[in-house]
């Protein structure tokens, strides 16, 4: 009764966070949104709600109509609109950050585009279509003295961390493998989704898959180095559905990803429940944890030594940050805000780590045969 309540509690105050005031002696980030996007509510309008330093301003839409609608549905004062309508947002003094959740095939543009517009950029993942856009992109940020970040939530949550220092304690000995999953049921996502679009960079290796490569990665602490195996199926020429690789890690650990943007019914029937695990296996036991993704709703951390007592650990705060119905997203906007104001986030996805997490996703794709995403054919002028 007690876990209902729980997930009750912070599933509402989550939603509607209480509103906090500025802070008197720090100005608030203004933050424009470049597109009318649907991830943008969780992801950066209701956790800007309860931190005083952060305030979005702005929102732009190709569409006019659909802008004012967005804007009046979300409490956002000002509406860019039209053909010009991005630009005009990036070319506005009074806004601090660009906050870009559009397709991925249009992340490199409009990201180039932010950062030479002077703006610090909180980027949905992946950041682009290819390792090498990444780098510019970085390259870019660095030299204006920007900050840039690809908005893998996951990893700034309490939970997500707990996984990792369980790992690095060597309680259960060397790391020897690990699976990742992240699927969901046939229909979840509905045809025509941007997911479907290959010259927009779609697939479930992109989409769903970069998470998975990225907890491998983050709990191997190091990056693959080849590609053992790797499967796919097709939803349309180039577009994989479906995906699941085998990777090798230094020291001869591997690790297993599956990802799948409609698992099809049991018995033609039975819709199947989501897959968002993680299990890490050690050479003194096993760490299995439950929704990795968002743990702020509800996860487990099942800790079974092959010596020992089994335990479950749930962890929604730090010591001395958060709440416990802070969403990743909001501790994402922590460390955020924390970087741009000159401040030590408690963590942080660095260039490296994600250039390094577009490269392992086009050496799958490579090993399947299906290729990279397409190239942007936007080219900078700096």
């Amino acid at each position: 009764m007690a876990s209902v309540y729980g997930i009750i509690k912070r599933t509402y105050l989550g939603m509607r966070p209480p509103i906090v005031s500025p802070l008197p002696d720090s100005k608030p980030l203004k933050f424009g949104i470049l597109g009318a996007a649907a991830i943008a509510p969780n992801a950066l309008l209701t956790p800007a709600k309860s931190h005083p330093e952060a305030v979005v301003v702005a929102v732009a839409a190709r569409s006019k109509a659909k802008g004012d609608e967005y804007a009046r549905k979300h409490g956002i004062a000002k509406v860019y609109g039209g053909p010009a309508g991005y630009q005009e947002m990036l070319d506005d003094p009074e806004i601090d950050v660009i906050y870009n959740p559009l397709p991925n095939g249009l992340h490199f543009e409009w990201t180039m585009k932010a950062l030479a517009a002077g703006k610090h950029v909180l980027l949905e993942k992946p950041a682009a279509n290819t390792a090498e856009e990444i780098r510019q992109m970085f390259e870019l940020a660095e030299r204006k003295n920007l900050v840039l970040l690809e908005a893998f939530h996951y990893r700034f949550h309490p939970a997500v961390q707990r996984v990792k220092a369980i790992i690095d304690s060597g309680e259960l000995g060397p790391l020897k493998s690990m699976q990742t999953s992240l699927a969901f049921h046939l229909g979840y996502f509905k045809p025509g989704d941007i997911r479907f679009d290959y010259s927009l960079g779609g697939g479930s290796l992109m989409d769903m898959g970069c998470y998975n490569i990225s907890a491998m990665r983050f709990f191997a602490g190091g990056d693959p180095t080849s590609v053992l195996s790797a499967t796919h199926e097709l939803d349309s020429p180039q577009v994989d559905r479906q995906t699941s690789a085998t990777l090798v890690f230094p020291g001869g650990v591997t690790g297993t990803t599956f990802c799948d943007f409609g698992m099809p019914p049991y018995l033609k029937l039975i819709p199947r429940l989501p897959r968002l695990g993680a299990v890490i296996e050690c050479e003194g036991g096993r760490i299995a944890m439950m929704n990795y993704v968002m743990p702020t709703m509800y996860h487990s951390i099942t800790v079974t030594p092959q010596k020992g007592k089994r335990r479950v650990e749930k962890v929604y705060t730090f010591p001395t940050l958060g709440e416990p119905w802070w969403s990743t997203y909001r501790y994402q906007l922590e460390a955020f805000v924390n970087k741009v104001k000159g401040r030590t986030p408690q963590a942080w996805i660095a260039k490296e780590d994600s250039i390094a997490n577009l490269a392992a996703i086009e050496s799958i794709y490579a090993k399947t045969g299906l290729g990279s995403r397409p190239k942007s054919g936007f080219i900078p002028t700096l």
